[in-house]
């Protein structure tokens, strides 16, 4: 039985809460630290967590001594570096919430934590870890369609999961969490580098923040959803996104983020004076609204990556070019088309629920089922995103970013 504490009970916190419970006989949540006494008590109170080991804060937790095997730290992304490293030093194995840090000191420094203490690490890159991800690769390395030589891949990130989550909830400014590159498609530079099997050396980057700004507000817009003139005629309209779902029974993701109550008057309230019912043109958000990478790996290989937030919903969809056919991929289902035969033939990827609230296609159950096999065997051997890919990938990001402001090739390592 391995046990458990958990660091940050918000939305993933709970996530890895749920797969606890559904899994008692492998694993026990013994102790959490979360300063919100409403999800803390929820906690306790779900899986008999002893008072003693119910902390308001992480630090309160890394001054006891050890008392379970494993921390999974699921706070906000700049609050990730410090409780990783004091965790590790007390010998607790870490599964960190992707990313592992806003900068790559932070990324170091965990990295360096975990080799200092000899823990086991997983990052909770959970693209990696889903049926179709993992019959997609068992595909690539038979050899079906020889040498890969390019991948496309799109993010369609969802123009109300934008609304919600990257122009009015916690990841809207840069200087308070990442970059959007770094939060929303650490995912998918990570799955890319997966999927290529080997470094990337060089990346270029071009994105902006184009439309959720003050310039492109409609003229006699109000600054709140429920009070303005337009938002019947605004697909971002907080009224439409969040009340909207209550009046048809969907209180989950995103709607018990604005508020604990979620009938319809507790949403309404929230929303006439929270940040989720701020016109999206008159928030104070940063981060770009669609981005490219153009990426180059060893031997030759390239990727090129597109997020953008004017979409339907998350649904990936990638193109995978090989010397002898190419595979199409959409989250659900894979098509080959075979050059030696002209044959296309599809392969289903078995049931899974694909949306996000359901655990990222499975990768979330994917991930943290691979942590306790790594815990039970003691073998990091178990784990798809340890410590070394996982620095990798994320050192993608930050020269994807860096060339996206300078306007430059950025290198990870040299030609050749």
């Amino acid at each position: 039985m391995i046990k458990l504490v958990i660091v940050g009970c918000g939305c993933r916190g709970q996530g890895f809460a749920d797969f606890i419970a559904r899994n008692p006989k492998r694993a026990e949540l013994v102790g959490i630290a979360e300063p919100r006494e409403n999800p803390r008590r929820k906690l306790v109170r779900e899986h008999r967590i002893a008072g003693k080991y119910a902390f308001h804060d992480w630090r309160e937790l890394a001054r006891q001594d050890r008392f379970a095997d494993a921390a999974i730290i699921a706070t906000q992304d700049h609050q990730h570096v410090e409780p990783a490293v004091a965790l590790a030093a007390k010998g607790y194995h870490i599964l960190l919430e992707k990313p592992m840090a806003p900068d790559e000191a932070g990324c170091r420094r965990i990295i360096e934590a975990i080799h200092a203490n000899r823990v086991l690490f997983s990052v909770a890159h959970v693209l990696r870890y889903t049926p179709y991800t993992q019959k997609l690769k068992e595909m690539l390395s038979s050899g079906l369609i020889g040498e890969v030589v390019s991948i496309q891949h799109l993010e369609p990130v969802g123009y109300w999961h934008q609304a919600h989550s990257f122009v009015r909830g916690n990841w809207r400014k840069e200087s308070e969490s990442s970059s959007m590159l770094l939060q929303k498609s650490c995912h998918d530079l990570d799955w890319i580098r997966y999927i290529m099997g080997s470094r990337c050396i060089a990346v270029s980057s071009f994105g902006s923040l184009k439309h959720f700004r003050r310039a492109e507000k409609p003229e006699g817009a109000g600054e709140r959803c429920l009070s303005c003139a337009c938002e019947a005629r605004c697909p971002y309209s907080a009224k439409k996104i969040y009340l909207g779902r209550v009046e048809k029974g969907q209180v989950e993701w995103p709607v018990n983020i604005v508020s604990e109550d979620v009938s319809h008057e507790g949403v309404r309230v929230a929303l006439e004076s929270g940040p989720y019912g701020r016109c999206v043109y008159e928030c104070d958000n940063d981060v770009v609204d669609h981005q490219v990478v153009n990426m180059l790996f060893e031997g030759g290989s390239t990727a090129s990556f597109t997020m953008t937030a004017f979409s339907e919903y998350q649904d990936r969809k990638t193109h995978i070019f090989g010397t002898r056919g190419e595979l199409y991929g959409d989250g659900s289902s894979i098509l080959h088309f075979d050059f030696l035969t002209d044959r296309k033939t599809e392969i289903a990827i078995e049931a899974s629920d694909f949306t996000l609230v359901g655990g990222h296609a499975g990768g979330d159950d994917g991930l943290t089922a691979g942590f306790l096999a790594a815990l039970e065997k003691n073998d990091q051997g178990q784990i798809l995103s340890g410590p070394s890919e996982s620095l990798d990938s994320h050192l993608m990001v930050f020269r994807a970013e860096e060339a996206r402001k300078k306007n430059t090739v950025e290198f990870l390592h040299p030609l050749g």
